[in-house]
């Protein structure tokens, strides 16, 4: 994968970029704490490759080879990162993929910027996960450390450390809730979501579907399923659904 660096205020944004000529773009946009080296991005780079698509993705600011501490960012400021090389690269005709949180900021992006936007596909799709995921499963203990230190360590099942959670993420979380009003998007959305998902539960694409104002919106569950869907058969699953 070859990397390119776009220069930020504070921080250098890692991103690679492989453009097609008269082709849409598969744009991914990852998870919390993950990065465009994981195993969805690698594989969505390697089929849009193979089939003649355009590929698009980015390590947010605290992530992966970009710059910037991770604690430092939000839901706004990593939507901002993703606008930022939207903007560099000036690509269009988008088929975005958002896994976790990047399925929230797939959303939160495809209101930005409609006009750039193809179809969206979400991969355990997360958005207000910061409230309704996180902050509403905290004790009260844990939310007034967390008010009063300003970050805390959640058990992960993917760090033995556990994942750093910051209560600027929370607040900034509550100014780019979704599902709490009618979504104002006509696009294309398509959201797979698996039973199993211990992270994620799959009633939240669900409730998406229901928000969603377009009408072309299509839930796929996949028994058993867990929060990563990156096995060979869901991966297939998901190439499936970018492309038709």
């Amino acid at each position: 994968m070859t990397v390119q660096f776009l220069s930020q205020p504070t921080y250098d944004l890692a991103y690679t970029y492989q453009p097609v000529d008269n082709a849409p773009t598969v744009l991914f946009l990852p998870g919390y704490f993950s990065d465009m080296a994981g195993t969805k991005a690698l594989f969505l780079k390697d089929q849009s490759h193979r089939h003649g698509y355009g590929f698009l993705s980015l390590d947010y600011s605290g992530h992966g080879q970009s710059g910037g501490q991770f604690i430092d960012g939000t839901i706004s400021s990593w939507l901002n990162d993703t606008l930022a090389v939207l903007d560099h690269t000036q690509a269009k005709n988008l088929i975005v993929v958002g896994s976790s949180m990047g399925g929230w900021l797939m959303l939160l992006l495809a209101t930005k910027r409609p006009h750039l936007i193809r179809k969206l596909v979400g991969i355990a799709a997360a958005p207000d996960f910061t409230e309704d995921l996180i902050w509403q499963k905290l004790s009260e203990a844990k939310r007034h450390l967390l008010e009063s230190k300003g970050c805390i360590y959640t058990p992960s099942a993917y760090s033995a450390q556990g994942t750093p959670l910051a209560y600027t993420l929370i607040l900034d979380g509550r100014k780019n809730l979704l599902l709490r009003t009618p979504i104002t998007l006509s696009v294309p959305v398509r959201l797979i979501h698996g039973t199993a998902d211990k992270d994620v539960p799959y009633e939240t694409s669900i409730k998406i579907m229901e928000k969603l104002e377009s009408k072309d919106v299509h839930v796929r569950l996949i028994k058993d399923g867990d929060h990563r869907l990156s096995s060979p058969d869901q991966l297939q699953i998901l190439w499936e659904t970018v492309i038709q």
